[in-house]
C-alpha cells in the first residue's frame, strides 16, 4: 500500500472512531447525566428515560456501536484492500 492510500485508510479510520467516540460520549454524559431532568418526563413503561438511559440505554447503545465499528472497518479494510 502506497503512502496516500495508507494515510486515507488512517484517516477513514479515525473518522469513524471519532465519530463513535461523539455518540458515545452524547450517549454516556448527555443522555445520563446532563439531559436526565428533561428525559425523565419520557417514560418506558413505567421507568424515566433518563433512569433508563444511565442504566440500561447507554450500555445498550455502547454494545451497538462495536458492532457498527466492526461492520465498517470491514468496509474499511476492503475499500483499502488492507485485509490479511
Amino acid at each position: 500500500m502506497n503512502s496516500d492510500r495508507r494515510r486515507a485508510y488512517w484517516r477513514a479510520n479515525t473518522s469513524l472512531i471519532r465519530n463513535l467516540l461523539i455518540v458515545w460520549g452524547f450517549v454516556s454524559l448527555g443522555c445520563s447525566i446532563l439531559l436526565v431532568k428533561p428525559l425523565n418526563n419520557i417514560f418506558i413503561g413505567k421507568l424515566p428515560f433518563g433512569f433508563w438511559m444511565a442504566q440500561q440505554g447507554s450500555i445498550y447503545v455502547f454494545v451497538i456501536l462495536i458492532f457498527i465499528y466492526a461492520v465498517q472497518m470491514d468496509k474499511i479494510d476492503r475499500k483499502y484492500k488492507n485485509r490479511d
